[in-house]
């Protein structure tokens, strides 16, 4: 039987919308380790401190690995027992500078007939999953390169010398990214109001 991980994605109350850039940011990230701890309650495991390394990656807690996103609409958090990355973005417009600085010409020909807005999203979301699952930065964002799209809600990525399996959930506008390195993935949505 194949492990299960249950990444949880919470809309971000307007309160917090509305709040000063500084306390914010804040409870952005408060929302998110509250999606964080509901992801580890499915999972039925508990965490002690969560605590990241001078690079501010996190450190496994507990033999349990984890991963948070928090955007101005929704956060995301998920606890997994090997290494992982969760991203959320926003589907929106970008620039064609930011198009070329997230994949070149060859990743850019792997998209066939996908909407090219879509297919942005998708190739950010797995490359910045991928680089929190090593717990790098995006000044590797380069270096991570988009191998293969395998269907609508999977891609492969290859970085550091290995290929990484990528799952996208799409939601209100938004498309959340995770490397489950095969395990199961049950996403869990809870809905604004």
């Amino acid at each position: 039987m194949t492990a299960v991980i249950y990444p949880v994605i919470l809309p971000v109350p307007a309160e917090v919308q509305h709040l000063p850039p500084r306390q914010r940011v804040q409870s952005l990230s408060d929302c998110a380790r509250q999606a964080l701890a509901l992801s580890a309650g499915r999972l039925g495991v508990r965490l002690g401190p969560l605590e990241k390394n001078d690079r501010g990656a996190p450190i496994p807690c507990c033999g349990n690995f984890w991963s948070l996103s928090h955007k101005p609409d929704y956060v995301g958090g998920v606890v997994a027992p090997a290494a992982i990355g969760l991203d959320i973005e926003r589907l929106r417009p970008c620039s064609s500078g930011l198009r070329r600085k997230t994949a070149d010409a060859a990743e850019w020909a792997l998209m066939g007939h996908e909407d090219l807005q879509t297919t942005f999203f998708r190739y950010w979301t797995a490359k910045e999953a991928v680089l929190q699952a090593r717990g790098e930065g995006l000044r590797d964002l380069s270096r991570c390169r988009i191998a293969h799209i395998l269907d609508p809600t999977r891609l492969r990525v290859d970085y550091a010398g290995k290929t990484w399996t990528v799952e996208h959930f799409f939601f209100e506008g938004h498309v959340a990214a995770i490397t489950a390195g095969g395990l199961r993935v049950e996403w869990t949505l809870a809905r604004p109001g």
